[in-house]
């Protein structure tokens, strides 16, 4: 792993977000629209919540991403999430993919079939959920990914075989959330934590992470842009909560914190994450070797 490297395109990443100001739609849980939208605001992105198929259609010609996330699932997403997936595969745009609620219902069952098809750039959630995805699409055969609403039955390091299987599938990225975070491209497995115990004491953290991770996906590769999202949603979240009084002011911290991050301060952080692991502190990067090696079925 080239850790010089990964800096060096985190701070890109963080920068041009800031100056090119690109439009993530998003198809996103009712609950956290608001904080999605904010969240991509804040790291220099555009927000666009999107319903209806022919609409989602218009805009991913014109966004160079777009974000996808299951959410309070609604009965036309059946024919809506298909639709913009298939767009974004069509044009090569890339698009971001969280499967929230896998497997609570025959719905999101059917329509995370058909976006098999259309392999997202970048696949989020917690580890029950990619576990669960990597289950459905047949690349796997593991116990595990039994969800229970939003939330994970799983530990992250429990899911590292599913997401390299997911990002070799796609040949994009795989970012595992929880206490702490794996971001995967099948070839690099880097492990973070330094996150916030808060992000579980509000709704739409995992949300608002997926949209942002698509504002990068529009000016970086997949992984550097789930990196990138990952890292700065860390250290917003660590800051945030040196100050917060509880879940309320943690928000308002965070999105403050979020949008007042530099460059500089990012990369300096994705660097102290890998130096400060091994001496088992706060924040931690480690790569797993041979991911490559993990045969995968197509």
């Amino acid at each position: 792993m080239e850790d010089n490297k990964f800096r060096a395109e985190i701070a890109r990443a963080f920068d041009a977000a800031r100056s090119q100001n690109p439009l993530a739609p998003s198809i996103t849980n009712t609950v956290t629209q608001d904080f999605v939208a904010n969240a991509q605001l804040a790291v220099g992105g555009s927000a666009a919540m999107m319903y209806l198929a022919d609409e989602c259609e218009s805009i991913v010609k014109i966004a160079p991403a777009f974000y996808i996330n299951m959410g309070t699932a609604m009965p036309f997403y059946a024919e809506t999430l298909p639709r913009a997936a298939k767009t974004c595969h069509e044009l090569q745009k890339p698009w971001v993919l969280d499967p929230v609620g896998i497997g609570l219902s025959e719905l999101r069952t059917k329509i995370l079939l058909q976006l098999k098809d259309f392999k997202p750039s970048i696949v989020r959630g917690n580890a029950s959920e990619i576990i669960a995805l990597a289950k459905l699409w047949g690349l796997i055969n593991v116990a595990g990914g039994q969800v229970r609403g939003v939330e994970s039955t799983e530990k992250v390091s429990d899911a590292k075989i599913a997401a390299v299987a997911l990002a070799k599938f796609t040949g994009g990225a795989v970012a595992v959330s929880g206490e702490e975070d794996l971001v995967t491209d099948s070839k690099e497995i880097i492990m973070c934590t330094g996150g916030t115990e808060l992000f579980t004491k509000i709704t739409g953290s995992g949300c608002a992470l997926g949209g942002v991770m698509a504002v990068y996906a529009a000016v970086a590769s997949p992984l550097v842009a789930a990196l990138t999202a990952t890292t700065v949603f860390n250290l917003a979240g660590s800051k945030a909560t040196a100050d917060a009084n509880g879940p309320a002011s943690f928000k308002v911290r965070f999105l403050d914190n979020l949008y007042n991050l530099t460059a500089n301060e990012v990369s300096e952080k994705f660097r102290a994450v890998e130096s400060l692991f091994e001496s088992m502190f706060n924040f931690g990067v480690v790569a797993f070797p041979h991911a490559d090696s993990l045969e995968v079925t197509q």
